[in-house]
Protein backbone atom coordinates (compact mmCIF):
# COMPACT_ATOMS: atom_id res chain seq x y z
CA UNK A 1 0.00 0.00 0.00
CA UNK A 2 1.31 3.58 -0.86
CA UNK A 3 1.31 6.78 1.16
CA UNK A 4 -0.07 8.38 -1.55
CA UNK A 5 -2.81 9.12 -3.32
CA UNK A 6 -4.16 7.17 -6.76
CA UNK A 7 -3.56 11.05 -8.38
CA UNK A 8 0.21 11.49 -6.97
CA UNK A 9 1.14 7.77 -8.18
CA UNK A 10 0.06 8.77 -11.96
CA UNK A 11 1.47 11.80 -12.23
CA UNK A 12 5.10 10.43 -10.21
CA UNK A 13 4.47 7.72 -13.29
CA UNK A 14 3.95 10.30 -16.22
CA UNK A 15 6.97 12.02 -15.00
CA UNK A 16 9.26 9.32 -14.54
CA UNK A 17 8.44 7.86 -17.89
CA UNK A 18 8.70 11.36 -19.32
CA UNK A 19 12.11 12.17 -18.35
CA UNK A 20 13.45 8.54 -18.68
CA UNK A 21 12.37 9.28 -22.36
CA UNK A 22 14.12 12.30 -22.64
CA UNK A 23 17.29 10.84 -20.66
CA UNK A 24 16.62 13.48 -17.78
CA UNK A 25 17.47 13.51 -14.33
CA UNK A 26 15.34 14.92 -11.38
CA UNK A 27 17.01 16.47 -8.02
CA UNK A 28 14.70 17.89 -5.71
CA UNK A 29 15.27 20.13 -2.26
CA UNK A 30 12.71 20.13 0.14
CA UNK A 31 11.96 21.74 3.47
CA UNK A 32 8.52 21.41 4.30
CA UNK A 33 7.30 18.37 2.49
CA UNK A 34 10.44 16.56 3.93
CA UNK A 35 11.61 14.09 1.57
CA UNK A 36 8.30 13.45 0.38
CA UNK A 37 8.38 13.86 -3.33
CA UNK A 38 11.46 12.20 -3.60
CA UNK A 39 9.82 9.46 -1.78
CA UNK A 40 6.65 9.97 -4.39
CA UNK A 41 8.91 9.61 -7.28
CA UNK A 42 11.06 6.93 -5.81
CA UNK A 43 7.44 4.80 -5.21
CA UNK A 44 7.43 4.51 -9.05
CA UNK A 45 9.41 1.32 -10.41
CA UNK A 46 12.21 2.10 -13.16
CA UNK A 47 12.62 6.01 -10.63
CA UNK A 48 16.41 4.67 -10.54
CA UNK A 49 16.78 5.91 -13.87
CA UNK A 50 15.39 9.30 -13.34
CA UNK A 51 15.89 10.38 -10.16
CA UNK A 52 19.36 11.44 -9.53
CA UNK A 53 19.45 12.87 -5.59
CA UNK A 54 16.99 14.77 -2.78
CA UNK A 55 17.85 17.06 -0.62
CA UNK A 56 16.32 17.42 2.89
CA UNK A 57 16.96 20.76 3.96
CA UNK A 58 14.59 21.53 6.79
CA UNK A 59 16.69 24.05 8.79
CA UNK A 60 18.53 26.94 7.46
CA UNK A 61 21.48 26.06 8.10
CA UNK A 62 21.07 23.03 6.15
CA UNK A 63 19.94 25.30 3.28
CA UNK A 64 23.10 27.04 3.66
CA UNK A 65 25.27 24.19 3.77
CA UNK A 66 23.79 21.50 1.24
CA UNK A 67 22.19 23.70 -1.61
CA UNK A 68 23.79 27.18 -1.16
CA UNK A 69 21.02 29.25 0.37
CA UNK A 70 22.89 32.59 1.14
CA UNK A 71 22.36 33.75 4.48
CA UNK A 72 21.38 37.53 3.82
CA UNK A 73 18.33 35.90 1.48
CA UNK A 74 17.59 34.04 4.64
CA UNK A 75 17.49 36.88 6.59
CA UNK A 76 15.37 39.32 4.72
CA UNK A 77 12.97 37.56 3.05
CA UNK A 78 13.01 34.54 5.52
CA UNK A 79 13.04 30.80 4.72
CA UNK A 80 9.66 30.22 3.52
CA UNK A 81 10.26 33.19 0.41
CA UNK A 82 9.82 32.96 -3.01
CA UNK A 83 13.75 34.15 -3.05
CA UNK A 84 14.53 31.31 -0.57
CA UNK A 85 12.80 28.67 -2.87
CA UNK A 86 14.58 29.86 -6.64
CA UNK A 87 18.14 29.67 -4.65
CA UNK A 88 17.08 26.36 -3.36
CA UNK A 89 16.32 24.97 -7.12
CA UNK A 90 19.00 26.81 -8.19
CA UNK A 91 21.58 24.62 -5.70
CA UNK A 92 20.10 21.39 -6.29
CA UNK A 93 20.05 21.82 -9.95
CA UNK A 94 24.03 22.55 -9.45
CA UNK A 95 24.97 20.52 -6.89
CA UNK A 96 23.78 17.47 -8.92
CA UNK A 97 23.40 15.16 -12.03
CA UNK A 98 19.85 16.62 -12.77
CA UNK A 99 18.46 18.79 -15.77
CA UNK A 100 15.44 19.20 -13.56
CA UNK A 101 15.19 20.35 -9.83
CA UNK A 102 11.99 21.55 -7.72
CA UNK A 103 12.48 23.28 -4.30
CA UNK A 104 9.75 23.59 -1.89
CA UNK A 105 9.48 25.37 1.45
CA UNK A 106 6.54 26.45 3.34
CA UNK A 107 4.66 26.12 6.69
CA UNK A 108 2.81 23.40 6.77
CA UNK A 109 1.59 23.94 10.12
CA UNK A 110 -0.20 23.44 12.70
CA UNK A 111 1.99 25.95 14.09
CA UNK A 112 4.55 28.63 12.76
CA UNK A 113 2.36 31.01 11.01
CA UNK A 114 2.29 34.66 11.34
CA UNK A 115 -0.35 37.04 9.54
CA UNK A 116 2.32 37.92 6.72
CA UNK A 117 3.26 34.06 6.46
CA UNK A 118 0.41 31.87 7.28
CA UNK A 119 0.09 28.00 8.11
CA UNK A 120 -0.28 26.41 4.27
CA UNK A 121 1.67 28.94 2.33
CA UNK A 122 4.01 27.40 0.15
CA UNK A 123 6.56 28.95 -2.16
CA UNK A 124 7.52 26.01 -5.07
CA UNK A 125 10.36 26.79 -7.63
CA UNK A 126 11.08 24.51 -10.23
CA UNK A 127 14.53 24.69 -13.11
CA UNK A 128 15.50 23.24 -15.73
CA UNK A 129 19.69 22.59 -17.41
CA UNK A 130 18.67 25.03 -20.00
CA UNK A 131 17.44 28.01 -17.93
CA UNK A 132 13.84 28.04 -17.77
CA UNK A 133 12.35 28.56 -14.18
CA UNK A 134 9.29 28.25 -12.58
CA UNK A 135 8.04 29.87 -9.26
CA UNK A 136 4.27 29.06 -7.64
CA UNK A 137 3.39 30.50 -4.45
CA UNK A 138 0.41 28.67 -2.63
CA UNK A 139 -2.12 29.39 -0.25
CA UNK A 140 -3.28 25.76 1.01
CA UNK A 141 -5.06 26.97 3.59
CA UNK A 142 -5.34 25.13 7.41
CA UNK A 143 -5.68 21.61 5.63
CA UNK A 144 -3.72 20.03 8.27
CA UNK A 145 -0.08 19.30 8.14
CA UNK A 146 -0.42 16.27 6.11
CA UNK A 147 -3.01 17.60 3.88
CA UNK A 148 -1.01 21.30 3.11
CA UNK A 149 2.51 18.51 2.84
CA UNK A 150 0.50 16.40 0.34
CA UNK A 151 -0.82 18.81 -2.02
CA UNK A 152 2.47 20.46 -1.97
CA UNK A 153 3.80 17.47 -3.35
CA UNK A 154 1.06 17.46 -6.14
CA UNK A 155 1.91 20.69 -6.93
CA UNK A 156 5.27 19.75 -7.29
CA UNK A 157 4.90 16.99 -9.89
CA UNK A 158 2.75 19.23 -12.14
CA UNK A 159 5.67 21.95 -12.13
CA UNK A 160 7.97 19.27 -12.72
CA UNK A 161 5.69 17.61 -15.52
CA UNK A 162 5.15 20.87 -17.15
CA UNK A 163 8.75 21.13 -17.25
CA UNK A 164 9.65 17.99 -18.59
CA UNK A 165 7.17 18.71 -21.34
CA UNK A 166 8.37 21.88 -23.17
Amino acid sequence: MSLFSRSTEDKAARLIAACRSRGMMLATAESCTGGLIAAALTDISGSSAVVDRGFVTYSNEAKQQMIGVEASVLAKHGAVSRETALQMARGALIRSRANLAIAVTGIAGPGGGSVEKPVGLVHLAAISKDGRLMHRQMSYGELGRDGVRMATVETALDMLLELSQA
